[in-house]
């Protein structure tokens, strides 16, 4: 069975749609109506930036009353697509039943996309509000657990954020 259904095509573009004038004047009109609009700038470093509770700074591991809330599942290390993370489990006699002995992120590969935060089950770790990261050396880039832990007050903004965002 042939079919005789006859294929409507659209319209070749018109001379002025080939030289793509009317979306460099779209462009232009863009560019002259941000001139117009208030500048945001800091004079770093007189003026600091206060990021937001939604700002992705580094990331941390909390700790509540000098331990840690991570398990060691190795969930962020699995999930981190710089492999940014390595994760060492041990045993416990505490509630929890694991801990991590060695917990470290190079911040060099870190791309602070925030997925290890978002797949942590314990919110153990978040993304903090510190942005200002300086190195001389490669091995200086490494943040071992003396570097990431920080107390669950200092993350209150950011924990809060998560929770009503969860």
């Amino acid at each position: 069975m042939s079919s005789n259904k006859k294929i409507i095509r659209k319209k070749d573009f018109s001379l002025l749609q080939r030289l793509y004038l009317p979306e460099i004047f779209r462009g232009l009109f863009t560019t002259f109506l941000q001139m117009f609009k208030p500048k945001i700038t800091y004079q770093y470093p007189e003026e600091r930036f206060h990021p937001p509770a939604s700002f992705r700074g580094r990331p941390v591991l909390v700790e509540e009353q000098g331990v840690e809330r991570c398990v060691a599942c190795g969930l962020c290390s699995r999930v981190c697509p710089a492999l940014a993370i390595e994760v060492q489990a041990s045993e416990t006699e505490l509630e929890k039943e694991r801990y991590p002995v060695k917990f470290e992120i190079n911040m060099v590969r870190c791309i602070f996309c925030g997925f290890c935060e978002e797949v942590c089950p314990e919110e153990a770790i978040v993304m903090s509000n510190e942005f200002e990261l300086a190195f001389s050396s490669q091995e200086e880039a490494i943040f071992g657990k003396d570097k990431l832990l920080t107390p669950a007050e200092k993350l209150k903004e950011r924990l809060e954020f998560l929770k009503q965002h969860r």
